[in-house]
């Protein structure tokens, strides 16, 4: 007579508890390499396009880029926002020549081109904004993590990445004079200024743009983002990037209609966008460590 050790009925219990441990693990390895499936897919998906834009890759392989801009002359200037006195801002020649012309900084994360020179900012720490003129650099300002930069002819912008006391400053480049437009900002990224003279901001701890109002009450015009970072204002309308490491946009608010527009998607930790013409554009990848060039496409003729 079997006991029950060698019972068939502990045998088929032992059988099915095997079949079930196999079947979590492989349930478990499904799991995971789906996972990783999605995180593999969001970092390789290509950048895609609306209908009516274009873009090209203009430089590769620069780790950390973040901020653009050029001076008078056109000669395009590119930061590298590295930690600990590690950053840089360089050159970039028409030729592709790279000429490196200010090391030594800690997350230079802002330029913007002043008179003969380039404004350059700071997110990491108590820095002062500097004026890259002359072949030197002159502190314009004291400031605590000043990340974006703009400049309308007399005023010099800046804003401070900081969790919940950033501030919103803006420099009187004539008189010297520094003024806190707005305080507890949180994680303020982005500013810039209009050709009409609104001025927008971004904080991306709460996800959204704002319209700066000198009377206070600043006004909410885009919510919801995911993650908004940098700002430029043109004549087409307000442009806004997304500093997420996934899925990130490139978004345009239309001055006319107040339409907004996704003109690029699955951008990976985008920064600055720079104009360089009615309907082509700068923007830096960070995520990619590349600039791409972006152009609206020419009509089609009837």
């Amino acid at each position: 007579m079997p006991t029950l050790l060698t019972s068939p009925f502990l045998a088929a219990w032992r059988r099915q508890k095997a079949a079930t441990r196999l079947f979590v693990a492989v349930a478990a390895l499904g799991t995971l390499m789906g996972g990783l499936g999605f995180l593999a897919w969001q970092r390789f998906y290509p950048v895609t396009a609306a209908d009516g834009w274009s873009y090209r890759v203009v430089l590769d392989g620069v780790p950390y880029v973040s901020a653009l801009a050029r001076d008078r002359q056109g000669l395009l200037y590119v930061s590298q926002e590295l930690k600990n006195q590690r950053g840089s801002v360089f050159t970039l020649a028409a030729d592709g020549a790279r000429s490196l012309v200010l090391p030594g900084l800690s997350k230079p994360d802002g330029l913007a081109a002043l008179g003969d020179g380039i404004v350059v900012a700071q997110e990491e720490g108590d820095h002062p904004v500097l004026w890259l003129h002359g072949g030197k650099a002159e502190a314009l300002f004291p400031g605590r993590n000043v990340e974006g930069v703009a400049v309308d002819g007399r005023y010099l912008y800046a804003i401070e990445d900081r969790a919940g006391d950033g501030r919103l400053l803006r420099f009187d480049t004539s008189a010297k004079v520094l003024t806190v437009l707005r305080d507890d900002l949180s994680e303020g990224e982005g500013v810039a200024v209009c050709p009409d003279g609104q001025l927008f901001y971004t904080e991306k701890g709460k996800g959204w743009v704002k319209r700066w109002r000198p009377e206070g009450g600043d006004e909410l015009v885009l919510g919801s983002l995911n993650a908004p970072g940098f700002l430029m204002c043109d004549d087409e309308g307000l442009w806004v990037t997304e500093d997420a490491t996934h899925r990130a946009r490139l978004l345009l608010l239309d001055h006319h209609g107040g339409s907004l527009q996704v003109i690029l998607r699955h951008l990976r930790s985008a920064q600055t966008v720079l104009s360089l013409a009615p309907g082509r554009l700068l923007i830096a990848e960070q995520g990619r460590g590349r600039v791409l060039e972006v152009e609206r496409s020419p009509r089609r003729r009837e």
